[in-house]
């Protein structure tokens, strides 16, 4: 791969992941507050006990819908943008890496392993991951940080730059890379998802050569090639999340402020028993109904992108 070539992967891959970080802001938030164990979404009023103090009951926690109006009701709909700065400074190189990484990593092991095969796919998708884990864990934990603080309308609200100086008087350097125990255990949805989607894309591609009778005509991509490409990514990613969502979860609570979860195994054993295995699932609706456009966006982008500058 020419460094002209590994340029334009950067840039694909920032590109598309920006893309789609902006359409679905709003839904990651609402993600990330079911997934809390914050309280405050879980109720819909605040019930005083007078048995052995004051106490608040908690009632089921709220499902999407209920969530999303809790927070427009009370915080208004900026709230619903809360971490988007991070993110957008975060995921065109977290993206970019990934690909980068990813495209990388696939043109070594295809001269050492059967070109193109699963494990070339599954092992490049791992090293991507962690990658993209280890260069960007601080920004995603400042993300969440903003996307879990409640504030009434008219509050003022804390910025990136107050909420990283706050993970730094609380926990120091090491308290930026909470969670990221949990994004390596979610590697195993990236490799997933991959290896589903170079099987589907590959699959397109044989259709479309078999069926096609003009040989010019094949090294032209169309309108329905990217649509291929976006069916094909959200069909993987859809099937990769559902498998490996409790990492989800599990990474949340470990980046909640004043945490009492210490480790991914420790919070993998006390969310069940405190509040059910259901509780491992909690968010998965709205992630679905947010990762699939998102990364229906990101790689339709990414291979658009990829395509233009290659021509």
């Amino acid at each position: 791969m020419s460094q002209r070539d590994t340029l334009v992967h950067l840039f694909a891959g920032g590109c598309g992941g920006t893309v789609g970080a902006i359409l679905t802001c709003p839904l990651e938030v609402v993600k990330t507050r079911l997934q809390s164990s914050s309280i405050t979404l879980y109720i819909s009023e605040v019930q005083l006990s007078t048995v052995n103090g004051a106490g608040v009951a908690r009632v089921a926690p709220p499902g999407p819908v209920h969530c999303l109006k809790l927070i427009l009701q009370r915080e208004g709909p900026r709230s619903l943008f809360r971490g988007l700065g991070p993110n957008l400074v975060g995921v065109a190189p977290s993206r970019a890496i990934y690909f980068a990484a990813y495209s990388k990593a696939k043109e070594k092991l295809n001269g050492v392993l059967e070109p193109d095969s699963t494990q070339v796919h599954m092992l490049s998708a791992g090293m991507a991951g962690f990658t993209a884990i280890t260069a960007t864990n601080p920004i995603w934990l400042i993300k969440t940080r903003l996307q879990l603080e409640t504030r009434s309308r008219g509050e003022r609200r804390m910025n990136a730059i107050e909420c990283v100086g706050r993970v730094y008087r609380m926990d120091g350097l090491r308290g930026f890379y909470r969670g990221m125990s949990a994004s390596y255990a979610g590697i195993s949805e990236t490799v997933i998802h991959f290896v589903i989607y170079e099987s589907i894309k590959r699959k397109l591609s044989e259709f479309k050569a078999n069926s096609s009778m003009d040989e010019e005509e094949e090294s032209v991509k169309n309108a329905s090639d990217f649509v291929g490409m976006m069916l094909a990514a959200a069909t993987s990613k859809t099937c990769a999340t559902s498998i490996a969502y409790p990492h989800e979860v599990i990474r949340t609570r470990l980046r909640e402020e004043g945490s009492r979860y210490r480790s991914f195994f420790q919070t993998l054993l006390t969310v069940p028993r405190e509040e059910g295995y259901g509780a491992l699932y909690r968010g998965l609706t709205t992630h679905l109904v947010r990762q699939i456009p998102n990364t229906a966006i990101m790689m339709c982008t990414y291979e658009v992108v990829v395509y233009l500058l290659g021509r």
